[in-house]
């Protein structure tokens, strides 16, 4: 399958982008090159796009999430509404403009705030997602300071309010947007204990979320690390050519394997390190991640070698250990520095 034609944005209109090169981080010659990405509402399909945030080499890549849209003949199908005010906001106008249409229904992939903060810009509309999902957004809230070390995503932060789901699912579901079929896949534990994916199977578009992160390094606050490699297995089995993930460029089942790839290097090192004793933030400083160092947000290496660490000991819980993330992240960082 060929991507269709592309729509840039800037100032939040849309505009034809044609012959647009991605520009290319050039680190050296043992490490692979790691692309740059645009923001922009891609149309990948008809009544199909993916919205992609600028990002790449040198960029902290943080809160950055993709999110997807559906059209249908009496409204869109909003995949994620990003975190931000300003990014939601962006985005929801994009999809406006470029359809002449409205949202009617949103699905969260899951509830980290940088794919569900921006739900209340979108409602009153039906809202679905798992159930763990719904209770972990109200569990988490709206932070009291959210984004503070970025002023320059601060524009609207007082609009921000809790939207959790509304619709809660069990299992799968079936949703028709016109001529397109949107199927609801949970695929959890994963990243999260409540992960969903969505998939188009007339396009062979899948919609990952943070079950597929490229170029960037995932964030296991809530992983189950070595369930989320067998959740990359079931993905790798399906009928698809394009894969959004929950960050990073649109790509196909080559960067979701990469994904794979980073996350079982990364529990057999940590594997070893563990049963030597060494601190969660130690090791993951201590593991050599070959082609994955240049990948962004590398301190989430930390985050993920602790949740690792509680699955051999038993202890994994669904809920983020923040306390003991933040300090392997701390521990991670000056392991670094004194290299």
């Amino acid at each position: 399958m060929k991507l269709a034609g592309l729509l840039g944005f800037g100032a939040w209109l849309p505009e034809q982008v044609e012959g647009r090169t991605a520009q290319v981080s050039r680190v050296s010659s043992s490490v692979p090159e790691i692309p740059s990405w645009p923001t922009e509402l891609r149309r990948l399909a008809p009544d199909v796009y993916a919205y992609t945030q600028a990002s790449g080499p040198g960029v902290d890549n943080a809160s950055l999430s993709n999110a997807g849209v559906i059209a249908g003949p009496e409204g869109l199908l909003a995949i994620d509404t990003l975190g931000p005010p300003i990014h939601a906001k962006a985005f929801k106008s994009a999809a406006e403009t470029a359809t002449g249409r409205k949202f009617n229904r949103v699905i969260n992939t899951h509830h980290h705030r940088d794919h569900t903060n921006g739900n209340c810009f979108f409602t009153p509309i039906e809202i679905v997602s798992s159930e763990y999902t719904r209770q972990a957004t109200i569990d988490d809230g709206i932070p009291a300071r959210p984004y503070d070390n970025r002023p320059q995503w601060q524009a609207g932060m007082s609009e921000l309010r809790l939207a959790p789901p509304t619709t809660t699912l069990s299992g799968g579901a079936t949703y028709r947007y016109g001529e397109v079929v949107v199927q609801v896949i949970p695929n959890y534990p994963a990243h999260t204990f409540g992960d969903l994916m969505v998939y188009l199977p007339q396009h062979r578009i899948l919609f990952a979320g943070d079950v597929g992160f490229s170029y960037v390094t995932p964030a296991g606050h809530n992983g189950y690390i070595t369930k989320w490699i067998e959740a990359i297995d079931r993905v790798t089995k399906m009928d698809v050519d394009v894969i959004v993930p929950g960050h990073g460029p649109i790509g196909t089942k080559k960067e979701i394997a990469d994904t794979r790839t980073y996350l079982e290097l990364l529990a057999e090192e940590a594997r070893k390190r563990y049963a030597l004793g060494m601190s969660p933030g130690r090791a993951a400083a201590d593991i050599p991640l070959g082609r994955f160092e240049t990948w962004t947000n590398p301190e989430r290496n930390a985050w993920n070698t602790v949740r690792l660490y509680a699955e051999f000991a038993g202890t994994l819980k669904p809920e983020q250990d923040l306390a003991a993330q933040n300090a392997a992240v701390a521990e991670y960082l000056a392991a670094r520095g004194a290299r």
